[in-house]
């Protein structure tokens, strides 16, 4: 039977794939969501891309999602005279609020927040942590701190304030400028940076009034504290292990990615495993094997999706990077052991009618031994979005009048979405669905169609349909 990976893949676009054929290879490689870095780039380059995914979308047949991810409050030292300086360790170094260019002794750190939240003793890592200093004395202005861990300190480096939650808001003015042209693209997902407390929600979703989706970033303790309500309150979250893996320590990482993917599918919500997945793809042609070993890993615990960033951004082998994924991803999931780690991670049912429905149509489609694919048809998605949290054995397919509601599902385990009109009889919906699915999945005359849908047609939030029927050699109707 035919069929795409069920694991999805987000892509990020940048100078190395920014092109139309480009864009078109990567989709054709198996990408399934493009990601938009709004910490780089113009809001025209932006547009430019967003045509371009459109156009790709047109022309091989299938939704695309838009991801734009805003950059959120990154924290960063000033510049020096020279552009750079070398730390050994033992130096002493102050930060301060001075905006005069720094020296070996000094440089500014124009982030009162930081100041208002320091202790004695506290640490803060500089540049991706690859350099430490540790504060000795602290005013409101200013820290006079010895250097632990030395290295080169260049211009605008990221801070760090491990395990310290900081008194600043996830989308700052920049951010707000961003998200409003993102939003007039069309972004279909608004990725929010530095996430640490259910209120930082509240803001992005008044701004965005029901525009797009918001992805939650986890790249803070302060967020950990807080996850379960996190999601509840986004619709989808990534576990941006790059920042997440300077705030904790490094071999806490693995854990807290299995236990953020956990919780998003207890929660409904789709998960995004993110940074440095095939890093050595920056400049290599293939990856190296711990790398590969990575993505299975995710792929394992059951993420929605995995995401490569610089790999397609900015390296020499973005087509590559993302036809070697989709590999890895089918690799992993033809093995037995596969639905075996699926089904020992198998989640207690809701006790919904929603949740009987959804339960019931994998249950079913496991007993059958003819099955071919799993169709929702659904308004807002949550009917395909419940099926998917199921983690079925055989396809799920979102059958949808709304296009939007199409490119989300991309982002979700599993499914396959198809745009049709809508539907108020049964036996049409059962009609075109035996088509779509001859088309998408190869299935065969004869073989069953589990379909999860609500009576009334056309009206959200009523899942209370199981339906089971034969696909038959009608053709499926656009």
């Amino acid at each position: 039977m035919k069929r795409s990976h069920f694991t999805k893949i987000v892509s990020t676009l940048g100078p190395a794939s920014n092109t139309p054929e480009t864009i078109k290879a990567l989709a054709r490689a198996g990408v399934n969501v493009f990601r938009l870095n709004f910490s780089h780039g113009s809001h025209e380059d932006h547009r430019k891309n967003v045509a371009h995914i459109r156009a790709a979308e047109k022309e091989i047949g299938r939704p695309l999602a838009i991801l734009c991810d805003m950059q959120g409050p990154k924290l960063r030292i000033g510049v020096f005279k020279d552009g750079a300086i070398e730390l050994h360790i033992g130096d002493k170094f102050r930060l301060d609020m001075s905006p005069k260019a720094g020296d070996k002794t000094r440089v500014c750190l124009p982030h009162p927040e930081i100041f208002q939240a320091m202790t004695e003793g506290m640490d803060l890592l500089l540049n991706d942590g690859l350099v430490r200093l540790r504060v000795d004395a602290f005013g409101k202005d200013y820290a006079d701190t010895t250097v632990v861990i030395g290295g080169r300190l260049s211009n605008k480096k990221g801070v760090n304030v491990p395990g310290v939650p900081l008194p600043i808001d996830a989308l700052t003015e920049k951010d707000k400028l961003d998200l409003q042209a993102a939003l007039d693209m069309g972004a279909d997902f608004i990725g929010l940076s530095f996430v640490q407390r259910p209120e930082d929600l509240l803001l992005a979703r008044s701004l965005i009034n029901g525009r797009a989706w918001i992805v939650s970033k986890i790249e803070k303790p302060a967020a950990l504290e807080h996850l379960d309500e996190i999601i509840r309150l986004s619709d989808g979250i990534m576990v941006a292990r790059g920042d997440l893996g300077v705030e904790v320590p490094p071999e806490k990482v693995p854990v807290l990615q299995k236990k953020i993917i956990r919780a998003c599918r207890k929660g409904g919500k789709p998960v995004i495993v993110a940074t440095q997945m095939l890093e050595s793809m920056v400049s290599n042609p293939t990856p190296t094997r711990a790398e590969a070993s990575d993505v299975a890993t995710a792929v394992f615990d059951a993420a929605d999706a995995v995401m490569l960033s610089a790999e397609t951004a900015a390296g020499s082998y973005p087509v590559e990077a993302v036809t070697l994924m989709n590999k890895i991803i089918m690799e992993t999931e033809s093995h037995d052991l596969y639905r075996r780690y699926l089904d020992a991670a198998r989640l207690e049912p809701e006790h919904t009618p929603e949740s009987a429905i959804t339960v019931s149509a994998r249950v079913t489609a496991e007993t059958l031994e003819d099955a071919a694919a799993i169709v929702s048809y659904t308004i807002s998605g949550a009917t395909a979005g419940r099926v998917s949290r199921e983690r079925p054995y055989i396809p799920v397919m979102c059958m949808t009048p709304d296009e939007s509601v199409a490119r989300k599902m991309s982002l979700f385990w599993g499914i396959e979405s198809v745009v049709c009109e809508p539907m108020n009889l049964l036996v049409d919906v059962a009609r075109r669905a035996s088509g779509y699915c001859r088309d998408l999945f190869g299935a065969k005359v004869g073989e069953k169609i589990i379909m999860t849908a609500g009576l009334p047609f056309n009206v959200t939030g009523n899942t209370n349909l199981l339906h089971i029927f034969s696909v038959t050699n009608q053709k499926s109707e656009k």
